[in-house]
């Protein structure tokens, strides 16, 4: 299996050097020449499949020039937690995504990019620099996944301000081999940096360079996943199946549709946006404008420019009636998602974060169409908790701090503060990152 840019189809590599390299060098983002799909008796015998024997399944289709025990190992060291489907009502289910490491779905992702590194680079001389934007929950499940790893050296880029606390504490509060870029600026200019320095010759000769990002395709492919094991658990396997997925910069929704190519009965999929609202408007006009993003509370989805669109319209072969047949889009603003929040916990006992509450809006918009036989899954992505300073005021006595996250409110942080320049970004690079830098 070789990947192609979603620049140029005719530039195609292996996996382990779309892999290491995150980004084409024309700038597209790698794909899989094929989608392969699971047979229908694979995809009928999940339910009695576990999430390690699902993942193992699925992978193979997209890394085939791995041993497979070697494959096997990677999974059972990245997926060590569950991801729950509970069960709210007939037409409504949550997935739940946030029981790793870090308390976010990032942290399938992250994990898996570490062992999949870890395993390529122990025999390389050049050091390996991991790049990152992040406008939350990314940066941290990178860090904690990268930690202490041999010959890999991490730069996480956030947007100052931008970030809850807790997301920060957690970014900025480890050592050794993470290095944490407070930028002054938005996500998007963390995520332009990042590309530039993918591009930038000087440092390429310096470094292996490569992105744990969700450019990066190999932090898609354990996405896909938990998409399939939640079919797995599903109670009635014969309704018409939705997923409703909170979206910043696409890869989540991106890893869902990949998986519907593979054959998951998905009858379609709802990006759930906050008010930065560019895919919605581009279903809407047929022609896609980036926009700075805007600040929510809802703040890992705040993205005004997402990478992955270009591997939507990549599997739609950029045709928009497709894309419209599969995909519903609905935007929710600040005041909404508290209600929302604020709603589910009265009518369920159930206590959403943020991004969660944003795919629940907009299935509640979508159920407005009143479909027969649909049973929607609403992915929550992160742990309240992490969203404390901007939860409904009666409902943080109701969250449960979990041991990790109060241990890093704990910590100090430590932060390289930059501006939203390339050339300082490079400079410190270029002259390399060490201790010295975060003191």
């Amino acid at each position: 299996m070789n990947y192609y840019s979603t620049n140029n189809k005719n530039s195609r590599v292996s996996f382990r050097d779309a892999l290491m390299s995150g980004l084409a060098p024309d700038g597209g983002l790698y794909m899989p020449e094929e989608i392969n799909p699971l047979n229908a008796a694979r995809i009928a015998g999940l339910p009695s499949m576990s999430f390690q024997e699902i993942a193992l399944e699925v992978a193979q289709k997209f890394i085939d020039q791995m041993n497979i025990d070697k494959l096997q190992d990677i999974i059972e060291k990245t997926i060590t937690f569950d991801a729950p489907l509970v069960r709210l009502s007939d037409r409504l289910s949550v997935l739940e995504l946030f029981h790793g490491p870090t308390l976010a779905f990032k942290d399938f992702g992250a994990r898996f990019l570490a062992n999949l590194m870890t395993y390529y680079q122990q025999n390389e001389k050049t050091e390996l620099i991991i790049l990152v934007a992040t406008s939350g929950d990314t940066g941290s499940a990178v860090a904690h996944g990268f930690y202490g790893c041999e010959g890999i050296k991490v730069g996480l880029l956030y947007p100052s301000g931008k970030v809850s606390r807790i997301q920060e504490q957690q970014l900025t509060t480890l050592d050794k081999n993470i290095f944490a870029f407070e930028v002054a600026g938005t996500f998007d200019d963390c995520q332009k940096l990042v590309k530039r320095a993918f591009l930038d010759a000087d440092l390429k000769k310096r470094y292996t360079l490569s992105s744990a990002n969700s450019i990066n395709i190999a932090r898609l492919i354990p996405q896909t996943f938990y998409y399939f094991n939640a079919f797995a658990r599903l109670e009635n396997k014969n309704i018409k199946l939705v997923f409703s997925v909170p979206c910043g910069n696409f890869g989540n929704l991106t890893a869902g549709i990949i998986a519907s190519k593979m054959g998951l009965p998905v009858h379609y999929f709802i990006a759930a946006l906050n008010k930065n609202r560019v895919f919605l408007d581009y279903l809407s006009k047929g022609e896609f404008t980036a926009r700075p993003a805007m600040k929510t509370i809802s703040n890992a989805m705040d993205v005004g420019d997402p990478s992955n669109l270009a591997r939507i319209t990549d599997i739609f072969d950029h045709t928009l009636d497709d894309i419209r047949q599969n995909i519903r889009s609905f935007s929710i603003d600040d005041d909404e998602t508290r209600r929302i929040i604020t709603e589910v916990y009265d009518t369920y006992g159930y206590l959403m974060d943020p991004h969660g509450a944003v795919g629940y809006a907009a299935w509640e918009k979508n159920e407005k169409n009143k479909e027969s036989d649909i049973h929607t899954i609403v992915l929550e992505t992160a742990h309240p908790a992490k969203f404390l300073d901007v939860m409904p005021e009666p409902l943080t006595g109701q969250v449960i701090m979990p041991e990790g996250l109060q241990a890093a409110l704990g910590k100090q942080k430590k932060s390289i503060k930059i501006a939203a320049d390339y050339k300082a970004f490079k400079s410190i690079l270029f002259n390399g990152l060490s201790d010295n830098l975060l003191h």
